[in-house]
């Protein structure tokens, strides 16, 4: 019996089985091309299909860029050097490259002026892009615009000062009489903002500018890429705050402020915007005072501002619809005025729902600014159709210059849609 009960006691291992490595086809690239290109029939065909595709593109257009030329003072010198061989004449691009970027009436010895303000431009959107960065560092945000002004425009540092004055004073205004009312506070910062720099204009002496730091340069000599830059970032930046407004002055229960919201927004929405141009250039100036002087560059800002306001209004305004009505209930229920209901419950929800909106309009915003060299801007598209294919150096080079601009406006466009990607990755806080 003692035998029978010895010769039953199970074995305990004292050690692990070396693992087995994993087959040769669930490993490596042989898995990730059956997953992703060969996973069955109808893939792999669609895979050879496109695999084809590439080739028969490449197959010529990779000799023409190997091959491309890029010393050279005209297209006759390109196919000189060329002598018959497919090839892109590139040196268009690094013979007017100053053109393209600048436009061709900024002064040269100043073309550090924008290369400064656009440096200073990725320092101040840092904090706003970025939100774990300090706080603190807002404050050169607020500042970048003033000094932005100063850098490219020149002339004296007293305009952006009093720029800068006034907004002071409208914010100030916006906190005292946004308690009450945001649309009040909204007015009532515009007001202010208004007639501080109304009342600094008289303090500013004239020939101010003869005598300043930075030589003025007036807004018909700007151009090239930076012209389509300044327009992109301050019609976003400004449009924004704007939309918002109209989204929630849409939403009002005051009868006055929603339709003059609704009409904005239905009249700007239901007109193109190279109409808007059309006006901005020929009959916006007679709106203001018959003294003042409000230069083109000035008059297609608000006209971009309010046509892209007008769409920001509306994905704001779907943001708005999507959320619960117990988000405003519960608002209510922890004592919330309006103001204070929107700016820490209300809000911060429906912007998040409403990024991909939000990109959608500001990409095709910023694509749009191209329309402007149909009113004699001569941003980056306008540069290629005037001076440059007018000239009789560079007179039938096609690719070459397009491709160049659809590689600029692609490399911004493409970072503004990584950006709201990764920043509705991390705003993803619901829990399912």
């Amino acid at each position: 019996m003692a035998d029978q009960t010895t010769n039953s006691v199970a074995f305990v291992a004292d050690g692990n089985i070396p693992e087995s490595p994993p087959p040769a086809n669930e490993t490596g690239v042989v898995k990730w091309l059956r997953d992703n290109l060969f996973s069955g029939v109808t893939n792999s065909i669609l895979t050879i299909l496109a695999l084809v595709l590439i080739y028969l593109l490449l197959k010529n257009t990779l000799p023409w860029i190997l091959n491309g030329v890029w010393n050279a003072n005209s297209l006759a010198e390109c196919r000189e050097i060329l002598a018959g061989r497919t090839g892109a004449c590139f040196a268009v691009l690094t013979e007017r490259w100053p053109q393209l970027i600048y436009g061709f009436k900024y002064p040269v010895d100043a073309y550090w002026r924008p290369n400064v303000a656009f440096v200073l431009m990725l320092i101040a959107l840092a904090p706003v892009l970025f939100f774990d960065l300090p706080r603190k560092l807002l404050i050169i945000t607020a500042v970048y615009p003033f000094v932005a002004f100063w850098l490219i425009w020149g002339g004296t540092i007293l305009v952006p000062v009093v720029a800068l004055l006034g907004c002071v004073a409208g914010g100030f205004v916006f906190q005292k009489a946004g308690k009450n009312s945001f649309a009040a506070g909204f007015f009532g910062a515009i007001v202010a903002a208004l007639v501080v720099w109304q009342a600094g204009g008289w303090l500013i002496p004239e020939g101010a500018s003869e005598n300043a730091w930075l030589t003025a340069v007036p807004s018909r000599d700007l151009g090239g890429y930076m012209l389509n830059m300044m327009l992109g970032l301050t019609c976003v930046s400004l449009s924004l705050p704007l939309g918002i407004a109209l989204a929630l002055g849409r939403q009002s229960r005051m009868p006055l402020i929603k339709w003059i919201s609704v009409v904005f927004i239905e009249f700007v929405r239901g007109v193109p915007l190279i109409t808007l141009l059309f006006v901005a250039s020929v009959m916006l100036a007679y709106f203001f005072p018959p003294e003042s002087t409000v230069d083109l560059f000035l008059r297609v800002v608000i006209m971009i501002t309010m046509f892209s306001s007008a769409y920001i209004a509306e994905v704001i305004r779907g943001g708005l619809a999507a959320l619960p009505r117990g988000q405003y209930e519960a608002a209510d229920s922890l004592g919330l005025d309006y103001p204070q209901a929107m700016r820490l419950i209300i809000l911060p929800q429906a912007m998040k729902i409403s990024i991909p909106g939000i990109v959608n309009v500001a990409v095709g915003l910023f694509k749009d600014t191209t329309l402007v060299s149909v009113i004699s801007m001569f941003d980056l598209v306008g540069m290629i159709r005037g001076p440059i294919l007018a000239s009789t150096e560079w007179n039938g080079v096609y690719w070459e210059l397009w491709g160049f601009a659809a590689l600029v406006f692609f490399v911004v466009c493409y970072g503004i849609s990584q950006y709201s990607q990764w920043l509705e990755r991390r705003l993803a806080t619901d829990h399912h």
